[in-house]
């Protein structure tokens, strides 16, 4: 396969995983949040990164014990900054509701996860020196248009059906809102610091598909112990949250509620798989090409499974059509970074 169509190929099913998850966790019911996001937790930030290591790699604890302690810390504070966006995510629709915060944060950690990586590596001036680099940054413009009219239908579908944040607080949300797409950024960098344990597993005879997977070990324990961290908080100290509520119903619903949630937790784990996937078949020189492909793919398949499930159903015809354009534009967006990568 063209490795070209092999990376946006693998990174729009990783996008398709990341913009599905939540349909499982969203039929959990009489479970708090925080406990059903813990659960899955357990699934896409413990279980599964550390299983398919153990898998892959001939000594895991030997091999992170030969990497070099600063390229630990790096990935695991970097995955904290992550874990920190996460959180803060919830927030950020409470105060701008889902369609205008999700547009901006993703809006913001796509450009800076996909900017910054370059500027720190000396490799900016790479960007509007080449023929490559101009290319895909009009893909990665054309992205933003993409996402900035997909959000504008959302807003414009939750104002015709009546959905609104709790409680609106345009400035307050705003903030969130960035600081959110900057710290959720945060994954971007963990993945691109952490290339000396990728290539360190190449070495051992790890596949390439595969040689990015041992650094979400390190990567989503940072991610993971804010994430718990927060979410035990709550409900140890919150007064209408509780453990003893959540596990005291009905052992089959407590059942049905484990399997929902540990499927959207192996789903949200499944992005970042495909994603390495993807990452594998991407130049050298246009590593930073793989955030704006994700990230744009999350958005694209965010309105298509949106649209699948029947939530744009009592929409007009125009809100529908404008999610269309920027669907469209999203794809336009992927063919030109296609483009630039194969100059």
């Amino acid at each position: 396969m063209n490795p070209i169509v092999s990376a946006i190929g693998w990174h729009m099913v990783g996008a398709l995983s990341a913009a599905s998850f939540y349909a499982p966790i969203g039929k959990v019911r009489k479970w708090s949040w925080e406990t059903t996001w813990a659960v899955a937790g357990i699934f896409s930030w413990v279980l599964l990164p550390i299983g398919v290591s153990f898998f892959f790699l001939p000594d895991f604890t030997a091999f992170y014990a030969g990497i070099d302690s600063n390229t630990l810390w790096k990935a695991f504070l970097f995955g904290c900054m992550w874990g920190v966006g996460n959180v803060s995510y919830g927030l950020t629709m409470r105060y701008m509701g889902m369609a205008l915060g999700i547009g901006i944060a993703i809006g913001t950690t796509l450009v800076v996860g996909t900017l910054m990586p370059p500027f720190l590596h000396g490799q900016f001036l790479f960007l509007f020196t080449s023929r490559s680099g101009l290319i895909t940054l009009a893909g990665i413009l054309v992205a933003l248009i993409g996402v900035a009219v997909v959000t504008y239908a959302g807003h414009q579908k939750e104002v015709k059906l009546g959905i609104s944040a709790g409680q609106i607080d345009v400035k307050k949300g705003l903030l969130l809102a960035v600081l959110c797409g900057i710290f959720s950024s945060g994954m971007s960098f963990a993945i691109d610091s952490s290339k000396p344990m990728e290539a360190a597993a190449l070495q051992l005879g790890v596949p390439p598909l595969y040689a990015a997977l041992p650094s979400y070990v390190v990567i989503m324990g940072g991610g993971a112990i804010v994430n718990f961290a927060y979410c035990i908080t709550r409900l140890l100290f919150k007064h209408d949250l509780s453990f003893r509520a959540d596990y005291s119903q009905p052992a089959a619903t407590n059942l049905s509620n484990f399997l929902l949630a540990a499927t959207g937790g192996i789903m949200w784990y499944l992005q970042f798989f495909f994603y390495a996937w993807g990452a594998a078949s991407v130049p050298p020189r246009l590593t930073y090409v793989n955030w704006m492909l994700h990230m744009s793919g999350y958005v694209l398949f965010g309105g298509l499974v949106g649209l699948a499930l029947g939530e744009w159903a009592k929409v007009d015809r125009r809100t529908i059509a404008i999610l269309w354009i920027g669907i469209a534009i999203i794809i336009l967006a992927a063919n030109l970074v296609g483009l630039g990568m194969a100059i």
